[in-house]
C-alpha cells in the first residue's frame, strides 16, 4: 500500500510518489538480482527533491516486523542496514520517499568479501562528454589487460559506474587497495585528464576516478536505482559499444523511459555472476608492472 502517491517528488516533472513506487515494481525482476542481500542506505526526500533530503542506514526502530535487516557493526555501536530481496520490500523503500537505494559492495552474509569493485568517474563539469566516454574506455581496457571484464551503467548523475564482478574471496582491504592502484594507473597514464584529488578544488577540470566505494560500510547507487535529480534519471546498465558510440549519456534513461528499455535489451547485467574472476591474478599483474 502507498501512502499519498499524489505527492509529487520531482516538481519540475510532475513525477509522483505513486509513479515512483510504480517505476521500482516494474523494474523489480531485473533490479532484485543485483541488490539481494546487499544492506541498503536510503536516500530520503519526503518533501521531494526540491527540499533537503536525508541518507537513513539504521531501521532498528518503528519498522514493520517483517522487514529483513542485518546487524552491521561499526564504531561505538552497530547499525541495522535494510536488506531488499522482493517487491514487498522493494515497495515498503519506495513508500518512505526513498528516491535512491545505495548498497554495499559485498552480501550477507560475507560482508568482508566484496563481490563488486566499483570505479566511478565523475567529470567535474558536465560538457565534456567525449572526456567522459575516453575515460570510460580507459578504465574498461585496463582492467581487460588485467584479466578483469567489466561491466558499465551510468550513473543518473554526471558520470559512469564500471563494475567488476569478483568471486567473493579477496577482503575489503584487498579489494580497496586494488580499486586505489587502478586509479592511480589510470591517472599515471592520462594526468591531463584523470584526477584522485577528490576535492572539487583540486581536481583542475579534471575527472574524477573515484574508487573509495569498495571501502568497507562504503555504498554506490543501485542498477536501476533512480536519482535525485531533474528529470528523475536512472542509474541504468548499458553497453560498452553504446558508450563507445556515443549512444548513451550519464542521464540517458529516466523513470519514464526504462520500461520499454527493458523491453527491448531486458537486463544487460544478467551473465556478471557467472563471470566472476578472482582478483589475486589482477593484483600479481599490477605488482609486476610496478617492478
Amino acid at each position: 500500500m502507498i501512502t499519498h502517491p499524489g505527492k509529487v517528488l520531482f516538481p519540475d516533472d510532475g513525477i509522483t510518489k505513486g509513479e515512483l513506487a510504480a517505476y521500482y515494481e516494474t523494474v523489480a525482476p531485473v533490479m532484485l538480482p543485483h541488490i539481494s542481500g546487499r544492506p541498503v542506505t536510503m536516500e530520503r526526500y519526503p518533501a521531494g527533491i526540491g527540499a533537503k533530503g536525508f541518507w537513513q542506514k539504521d531501521v532498528s526502530r518503528g519498522f514493520p516486523e517483517w522487514l529483513e535487516r542485518v546487524e552491521v557493526p561499526k564504531k561505538d555501536g552497530v547499525v541495522h542496514h535494510l536488506l531488499v530481496r522482493d517487491v514487498r520490500s522493494l515497495l515498503w523503500m519506495a513508500n518512505q520517499n526513498t528516491i535512491t537505494p545505495h548498497v554495499w559492495v559485498s552480501r550477507v552474509p560475507q560482508l568482508y568479501y566484496p563481490d563488486v569493485c566499483v570505479f566511478d568517474l565523475d567529470p567535474s563539469r558536465d560538457d565534456e562528454p567525449e572526456a567522459l566516454r575516453t575515460a570510460a574506455l580507459a578504465v574498461r581496457d585496463l582492467l581487460e589487460a588485467l584479466g578483469l571484464p567489466s561491466w558499465v551503467k551510468t550513473s543518473g548523475s554526471k558520470g559512469f559506474h564500471i563494475v567488476v564482478s569478483l568471486d567473493g574471496k579477496s577482503k575489503t582491504g584487498e579489494v580497496a587497495r586494488f580499486a586505489n592502484a587502478v586509479g592511480a594507473r589510470l591517472v599515471a597514464m592520462r594526468p591531463e585528464r584523470l584526477t584522485q584529488a577528490f576535492s572539487k578544488a583540486d581536481r583542475g577540470g579534471r575527472i574524477l576516478v573515484e574508487t573509495g566505494r569498495n571501502g568497507y560500510s562504503a555504498t554506490f547507487a543501485a542498477a536501476y536505482a533512480v536519482r535525485a535529480r531533474r528529470g528523475a534519471p536512472v542509474s541504468a546498465p548499458c553497453t560498452w559499444d553504446e558508450v563507445e558510440r556515443g549512444d548513451v549519456t550519464p542521464r540517458s534513461f529516466t523513470v519514464r523511459n526504462m520500461a520499454e528499455r527493458i523491453a527491448a535489451v531486458g537486463d544487460l547485467w544478467s551473465g556478471m555472476r557467472r563471470r566472476r574472476r578472482s582478483l589475486e591474478p589482477a593484483i600479481q599483474r599490477m605488482k609486476r608492472h610496478e617492478r
